[in-house]
C-alpha cells in the first residue's frame, strides 16, 4: 500500500479509536456516577469527541487536495462521517443525562454501554481489517458480527424500556430516560451504518 493510500486507512481506525475511547469513558462515568461531577466529566467526553471531529478534519483536508485516491471520494467522505457520527452519538447519551438532571443511573444502562463498546471495538477491527477487503474473509466476519451487536442493542433497547415503563413511578424519570435509550439505541444503529458502507464499498470495488 502506498504511503498516501495509508493515510486513509490510518484515519479511519484512528477515528474509530477515538469513538472506542469515547465509550469506555462514558463506562467509567456511569459506573462512578456523580452529580457534581457530571459537568466536569461532561468537558472531558466533548474534548474526546474534539479529537474525532479534528480526525474528519484532517480527512477532509487532505482529500481536497488528493489527486488519485483508493477509494471513491464520495465514500470516503461519508465513511469518515459515520464513524464520526458514532463518537457524536455516544456523547450525546451524557448530554442527555445532563440536560435531563438524572440524579442516578439504572442498572441497565451499564448493561446497554456494554454493548456500545463491543459495537465499537468491531467497528475498530473490522476497519483495520478493511485495507485488505478484496482478499479478507474476515471483513466480512466483522460486518456479520457488528450486524449481530447491533440486533443486541435493539433487544437491549426493548428490555431497558419495558423495565422503565414497569418499575418507574415517576413521569419526569420515564422521559428522561426514554430519550437516553433510544441514544443508547442510536450507537449501536451508526456502527451498523458503518459496517453497511464498508460492506457496500467492498462490494463495489471487487
Amino acid at each position: 500500500m502506498s504511503k498516501n493510500n495509508d493515510f486513509y486507512y490510518r484515519n479511519f481506525v484512528e477515528s474509530a479509536e477515538v469513538s472506542c475511547e469515547a465509550a469506555n469513558m462514558l463506562k467509567d462515568i456511569l459506573c462512578n456516577f456523580s452529580v457534581e461531577t457530571l459537568p466536569e466529566n461532561k468537558v472531558k467526553l466533548h474534548e474526546i469527541e474534539h479529537k474525532g471531529d479534528n480526525k474528519r478534519h484532517e480527512m477532509t483536508n487532505v482529500l481536497v487536495r488528493a489527486f488519485i485516491t483508493p477509494l471513491e471520494r464520495e465514500d470516503i467522505l461519508k465513511l469518515s462521517q459515520l464513524i464520526d457520527d458514532v463518537t457524536d452519538c455516544i456523547e450525546d447519551i451524557l448530554i442527555r443525562i445532563y440536560i435531563n438532571n438524572v440524579t442516578s443511573i439504572r442498572k441497565d444502562s451499564i448493561e446497554f454501554v456494554d454493548i456500545v463498546i463491543q459495537c465499537c471495538d468491531a467497528m475498530k477491527e473490522m476497519l483495520e481489517e478493511f485495507p485488505h477487503f478484496k482478499k479478507s474473509k474476515k471483513l466480512n466476519e466483522l460486518i456479520i458480527e457488528i450486524n449481530r451487536l447491533e440486533e443486541l442493542g435493539d433487544d437491549m433497547y426493548v428490555e431497558c424500556m419495558r423495565n422503565l415503563h414497569t418499575t418507574s413511578t415517576d413521569p419526569f424519570e420515564t422521559i428522561a430516560w426514554r430519550e437516553i435509550y433510544e441514544f443508547f439505541e442510536k450507537c449501536c444503529d451508526t456502527c451498523e451504518n458503518v459496517a453497511d458502507i464498508i460492506e457496500s464499498i467492498a462490494i463495489g470495488n471487487t
